[in-house]
């Protein structure tokens, strides 16, 4: 446990390296609209790039279901704006589900905090399935 007061390791910090965790593909599963675990989520993921290190991580977020509800409340939540907007200086990605969107009638563009078209994928389940074919290790907070 880090003393109170003491910053998070590097990415190329002694820690990191003694850790001698590879570059990593990760694809974080996100289906819950629970906001703790929302925003546990997000923590997850910045504690995730800290131990492995920017630049050798690729981190995606799939989110399909009540899932759409991390970018749903970070619309009116500034904090959840600024770990998201945070993570993705870090090229984290943000995928959103396109039958979630059709089936449960959101309006990306003004439902959703910061998504364009480029952002979206035909099926959130299939998205992930592809992810991990191609070798993305999968977590689902």
């Amino acid at each position: 446990m880090q003393p109170v007061g003491a910053s998070a390791p590097t990415p190329d910090s002694e820690a990191t390296q003694a850790a001698g965790y590879a570059s990593q593909k990760v694809v974080y599963h996100v289906n819950s609209g629970d906001p703790k675990l929302l925003k546990g989520v997000l923590g997850n993921i910045r504690n995730h790039i800290n131990a492995v290190g920017q630049g050798r991580i690729e981190i995606i977020v799939v989110m399909h279901g009540d899932g759409l509800s991390l970018l749903r409340l970070a619309n009116q939540d500034t904090h959840m704006q600024k770990a998201i907007d945070g993570l993705r200086v870090q090229e984290v990605r943000f995928s959103v589900c396109n039958n979630t969107l059709v089936g449960a009638d959101i309006n990306y563009k003004t439902d959703l905090y910061r998504v364009s078209e480029s952002d979206i994928v035909p099926s959130g389940v299939a998205q992930i399935a592809k992810l991990q074919q191609e070798g993305y290790a999968y977590i689902k907070p």
